[in-house]
């Protein structure tokens, strides 16, 4: 049905049936819908006043919130197989044991902000929680790691261009997880600016 970019994760036909707006039918209008909610999502983040980010609780409602007024399914972790990620039955274990790492990682200045960071969305699109939105609500919820484990500002992912379409940027970000997913940190750092 959608006409996806490169590195994106297909939509199955179950997927889809959760889409709350049936007269979507286009790639485009999908994504138009999407980022007004990921602004809205991205206003709470900014009013919010409790929530801790490495809680399995708060990684659903963060998803919720980002995606919650297009899918019927946002925050719940996905049962299926996709493409990329691992088995769903290990999804809630490892997502709680990324958290548990990632809150070591702080607590004992394992690796510079910036690395923890980027480790941190590595490993949470690695397992690929969601249907969909998982590379969006990875790259958010590392930038909250980041502001509230370390106090400092978020990442620069997109550097002025949009992330979700087919450009340079885009394919430097996927070329940096498929080297990370093999091994090689190093160019998610450089990406990340770490």
């Amino acid at each position: 049905m959608f006409q996806e970019p490169q590195g994106a994760t297909p939509l199955d036909a179950d997927d889809i049936e959760g889409l709350k707006f049936k007269h979507i039918t286009t790639r485009l209008q999908l994504d138009e819908l999407e980022s007004a909610n990921v602004m809205a999502g991205l206003r709470w983040i900014g009013r919010r006043r409790t929530g801790d980010i490495l809680t399995d609780e708060f990684v659903r409602l963060l998803h919720k919130r980002l995606f919650g007024d297009v899918w019927r399914w946002a925050g719940t972790y996905r049962l299926t197989e996709k493409n990329i990620g691992i088995d769903p039955f290990q999804i809630s274990v490892q997502v709680r044991n990324l958290l548990g790492d990632a809150r070591h990682w702080a607590k004992h200045s394992i690796f510079p902000p910036k690395e923890a960071a980027a480790r941190f969305h590595h490993r949470m699109v690695q397992i690929h929680p969601f249907p969909n939105g998982n590379g969006r609500h990875a790259r958010i919820a590392a930038d909250i790691f980041l502001q509230d484990y370390f106090g400092h500002p978020w990442i620069e992912w997109a550097s002025g261009t949009n992330l979700q379409a087919d450009n340079e940027r885009r394919n430097s970000y996927i070329l940096a997880l498929r080297a990370a997913d093999a091994g090689n940190m190093v160019p998610l750092f450089d990406f990340v600016g770490a």
